[in-house]
């Protein structure tokens, strides 16, 4: 049985930003009850902060913090001309901070325009890091992974700074730059 869930998303709004957000495999499907109960809306297959209202952002961070969520955000920044070297970088950073031995599962949001790089890059990176025997990754669509909303939430509010950063703090354990 995989130990943690690492959720990953990322947003290119002012550089490159991915956050990545640690669950513990027994806590995963309250924190998923919790949103889906609470806020996905009827007819709706997802949420994603940058198409909410303001109250419900707000009360969607809060209700992350409270759930004792805890993130990373690799920051790579404007350092990086291409995006993909900025990916690279930050999924790199996840690999080399994993704990040896513990059982691990990464879950990216799909994007099928970098499917194919993506599976690439993890299959070389978790097999250097001599951790292919414990680290699994997958790739969701939102709207089929509910717990994707997690890293879209801080990565929105983190991007936006000011008092939506600010609302996520609690959450963020660390910020790494790439």
């Amino acid at each position: 049985m995989t130990a943690r869930h690492i959720f990953v998303d990322e947003t290119k709004e002012h550089g490159y930003i991915l956050v990545a957000t640690v669950h513990i495999a027994a806590d995963i499907d309250d924190l998923r009850k919790t949103l889906r109960d609470k806020f996905v809306l009827p007819g709706q297959n997802r949420i994603h902060m940058a198409k909410e209202r303001d109250p419900r952002r707000r009360a969607i961070a809060d209700a992350i913090c409270r759930a004792g969520v805890t993130a990373t955000i690799y920051d790579a920044g404007c350092r990086y001309r291409d995006p993909l070297d900025a990916r690279a970088a930050c999924l790199q950073a996840i690999i080399d901070g994993l704990p040896p031995g513990e059982q691990t599962l990464i879950v990216l949001e799909q994007d099928d325009s970098i499917l194919r790089w993506d599976k690439k890059f993890l299959y070389n990176a978790v097999h250097a890091a001599g951790v292919a025997s414990t680290v699994r990754y997958a790739h969701h669509r939102a709207k089929t992974e509910l717990l994707l909303t997690v890293p879209d939430a801080i990565a929105w509010c983190w991007a936006r700074g000011g008092r939506w950063k600010d609302r996520v703090r609690p959450a963020v354990v660390d910020v790494k730059q790439v």
